[in-house]
Formats: C-alpha cells, structure tokens, sequence
C-alpha cells in the first residue's frame, strides 16, 4: 500500500510546477512485479491529474492579480498566450504530459478559464496515454 501511496505522491508533485518526475517511479514498480499494473496507472494517472487540477486552479486565482506590478505577464503577454490558446485550444492540454512546457499549459489553462471537466477530460486522455507508454517500454525492459 506504501508503493501506490509514494507513487501517487510523486506523480501529484510531478504535475505541479515543482520539478520532479514519476516516470522513473513507476517503470520501477512495473518492473519489480510486485503490484498491479492497472492499479499503478490508475494511480500515477490519478495522481498527475490532480496536481494539473492545483495548476489550473492557481492559474485562475493569480488571474485576478494580473494588473499588479509582480505579475509575471504583462497584458500583452497575456493577450498573446490567450491567442495562441483560442487557436489551439483546449488539444494544446494534450502535451501536458510534456517536461517543461506541460506545466505551464495548465497553468495557462487556469489563467484563460478552460471548463474545469474539460480541462480534466483532455488532461486525463493526456497523462493516462503518457503512463500506458511508460508501463509498455519497462515491460519491455
């Protein structure tokens, strides 16, 4: 129970804009062969989801500080990043799952008011194809 527990932990850290990943977490948990393989996805997937969730959620609560002087964009800063999220929308969520650039997409999507379910749904999709790529290449191993 402390594997999925630790596991769970540190794909919610991962999701976050702390640096961290869980990819390596569970390739070694699928590799020992000690536990489910669907229950660890469920897990990892679960996990990473959620921390997405805390990044959507602070990107729509620091929006309402964006005329402020310490706000990292400026209007037009914002105003492009909202240009380019009409434009590619809510599929940009699909690389979420993306070292350095993932983060900060669900941040964005905070900031621009993605639906919060839809934002799930495309996130989910994203994370949950991500981690079936890990576990088939430690299968692999």
């Amino acid at each position: 129970m402390s594997a999925y527990l630790g596991l769970f932990a540190v794909a919610f850290v991962a999701a976050t804009l702390l640096p961290m990943g869980s990819e390596a977490v569970l390739a070694g948990l699928v590799m020992s062969d000690r536990y489910l393989l669907w229950t660890l996805v469920l897990v990892a997937t679960v996990g990473n989801v959620l921390g997405s969730v805390v990044n959507w959620w602070m990107g729509g609560y620091v929006s309402r500080f964006k005329d402020r002087a310490w706000f990292p964009a400026n209007a037009a800063q914002l105003a492009k990043a909202e240009r380019h999220y009409q434009r590619y929308g809510r599929w940009s969520l699909l690389l979420s799952w993306m070292p350095v650039i993932g983060d900060p997409l669900t941040v964005i999507a905070g900031v621009l008011r993605e639906p919060l379910w839809r934002f799930t749904l495309v996130v989910t999709v994203a994370k949950l194809g991500r981690y079936l790529v890990v576990v088939a290449l430690a299968l692999q191993i």
